[in-house]
């Protein structure tokens, strides 16, 4: 069974720290990339960093650029988001996806795990 699961949310104030995990079982991790994506109250999930370390490939959108770290232990499965300097916009859902390559398409993933919530106060 193919499952990603998310964990490592929860509330912070403005400024702060979190890190969020996704650990994959049930495919072949190192062929896959693995993408973080978000979604807001109201607004559409949004792609947000992505990475596939077999291919040596690490991307992130402007809004988290230089405030948010990608990293993958492929021994573990396992794909780490550190979050620094959030912000009350950073507040969502957030989920992680696993695809062939890394997008930013939601079409293009074919695993999703269930989301855990970041809360940032200001």
């Amino acid at each position: 069974e193919v499952q990603l699961v998310e964990s490592g949310g929860g509330l912070v104030q403005a400024g702060g720290s979190l890190r969020i995990s996704c650990v994959a079982s049930g495919f072949s991790f190192d062929d896959y990339a693995i993408g973080w994506f978000r979604q807001a109250p109201g607004k559409e999930r949004e792609g947000i960093s992505c990475i596939k370390n077999s291919a040596g490939m690490i991307y992130y959108t402007g809004s988290v650029k230089g405030r948010f770290t990608i990293s993958s232990d492929n021994a573990k499965s396992t794909v780490i988001l550190q979050m620094n300097n959030l912000k009350p916009e950073d507040t969502a859902i957030y989920f992680c996806a696993a695809a062939r390559e890394c997008s930013y398409v939601l079409e293009d993933y074919t695993y999703w795990g269930q989301g855990t919530q970041v809360t940032v106060s200001s």
